[in-house]
C-alpha cells in the first residue's frame, strides 16, 4: 500500500501510527516534496467512486487563500485536477492507495473496513 502523507500532520502521524500498529506494510510518500501528479490523481479518483471534492484539503491554509470554497463548483473537473497536481498542500491527507481502493483522510473505521477486506492476516 502507499501511504502519501505530510509528515508533520498530526492526523498523518495518527494513521502512519495506526498502520504500524496493525501490521500493515506500507511505502511512504511526501506529499509536499512528492506531490501527486494530475495523471494519479485522476486514476486515484476514479478508483475511489468518491467525489473530486473530497481529494481536496478543505481546512488547509492554501485552499482557504486561493478562496477555493468559492471558486470550486464553478470550476471544471479538468480545471480542479489541474490544481490539485500543483500543490500537494492542496490534497487531502493522509491518502492510502491500494490496489483497488482510494481512501483520502483518515478515518480509522473506514481504514479498519478496507484493510479488513484485503488482507487475510489482518489483526
Amino acid at each position: 500500500m502507499l501511504f502519501v502523507c505530510y509528515p508533520k500532520c498530526t492526523t498523518c502521524q495518527k494513521a502512519r501510527k495506526w498502520l504500524q500498529e496493525q501490521g500493515i506494510a506500507f511505502e511512504e510518500r511526501d506529499i509536499k516534496l512528492d506531490r501527486p501528479s494530475e495523471a494519479e490523481l485522476r486514476a486515484w479518483h476514479r478508483i475511489s467512486g468518491l467525489p473530486l471534492k473530497r481529494f481536496f484539503n478543505t481546512s488547509g491554509l492554501q485552499y482557504k487563500a486561493l478562496g477555493l470554497k468559492d471558486k470550486l463548483p464553478g470550476m471544471t473537473e479538468e480545471e480542479q485536477y489541474a490544481l490539485l497536481a500543483t500543490d500537494g498542500m492542496l490534497v487531502k491527507r493522509p491518502l492510502l492507495v491500494g490496489e483497488d481502493f482510494v481512501l483520502p483522510g483518515f478515518k480509522q473505521a473506514e481504514w479498519e473496513e478496507h484493510v479488513k477486506k484485503r488482507l487475510t492476516n489482518y489483526k
